[in-house]
């Protein structure tokens, strides 16, 4: 690869990296609505229960989770994506970002489930809400950290990219999923960093082609990225207490749910889900 493609895939992650970056309180600038996208790669998120897309930008997808190092892990304030079981709308967010879905589950919680647990849970969180977590998975041999930078490497600056993503209903029960059981911890397997699990026993993944993600990105303004997405199609359970654990101290230096990107719907900016 050329220095100057070289530094043209590595502003492209850049401007990506500050999109998952931007905390909670960070300024945002909605899009107006207006014509969508041309020439970009099909985007995310999507309605999973919807196969059909027409976007014509096809790229390989990327090898299994296993065979590629683990190098972020972060998570959403609400679904990213839509499925049936997690199709609550949350509203239209903040600045007419869009606010993301909501589980099924989180209306069938009990009082014992609902308890407000002791402190602040990653800078707001409390249990009933849901949020989308993101394990991302890259081809090039880095060392996992904050932020989409570290998917990246001098060396290997267009990596192939893979999120294995699940959505939760946050409550205080610690007999629902452990995050420390879905974390990294330093864990390798065959030599590749890899989380210590990933959920389970929430239906086949849905595999499809698409882009980065966050409020940053509109049907106007596309992620250039290419990503191969894993979807969990049923949300599960986790124990707040676990994830308030986590954001105290990672080495991604995650402490807080990062912001939605509004769902894309035009069909001409989406793959087919084969």
């Amino acid at each position: 690869m050329s220095k100057i493609s070289m530094a043209m895939s590595v502003a492209l992650l850049t401007a990506a990296v500050s999109s998952v970056n931007a905390g909670p309180a960070a300024k945002q600038t909605a899009v107006a609505e207006g014509p969508a996208c041309v020439g970009y790669g099909p985007q995310t998120p999507r309605d999973i229960d919807n196969k059909f897309g027409t976007n014509e930008r096809i790229f390989s997808l990327a090898p299994e989770s296993r065979k590629m190092n683990l190098c972020n892990i972060h998570f959403h304030n609400n679904a990213e994506h839509k499925a049936d079981a997690f199709s609550i709308y949350a509203g239209a967010g903040k600045k007419g970002y869009g606010g993301g879905y909501e589980c099924r589950i989180s209306r069938q919680l009990s009082p014992a489930e609902l308890t407000a647990p002791r402190g602040d849970v990653c800078n707001g969180l409390k249990p009933g809400d849901t949020i989308e977590v993101h394990w991302v998975h890259t081809s090039c041999d880095i060392e996992p950290g904050p932020g989409l930078g570290s998917c990246l490497s001098s060396g290997c600056a267009n990596p192939d990219l893979r999120v294995e993503t699940q959505v939760f209903t946050l409550v205080n029960d610690p007999a629902a999923m452990d995050f420390n059981d879905i974390n990294y911890q330093g864990n390798q397997v065959n030599g590749l960093h890899q989380p210590k699990a990933l959920p389970v026993g929430t239906g086949k993944p849905v595999e499809f082609m698409g882009s980065t993600t966050g409020p940053k990105y509109t049907e106007q303004q596309c992620s250039p990225l290419q990503v191969t997405w894993s979807v969990r199609p049923e949300c599960a359970k986790l124990d707040i207490n676990s994830l308030a654990q986590w954001c105290e101290g990672n080495v991604f230096n995650e402490d807080h749910a990062h912001g939605v990107r509004k769902l894309v719907t035009n069909p001409a900016l989406l793959s087919e889900i084969k």
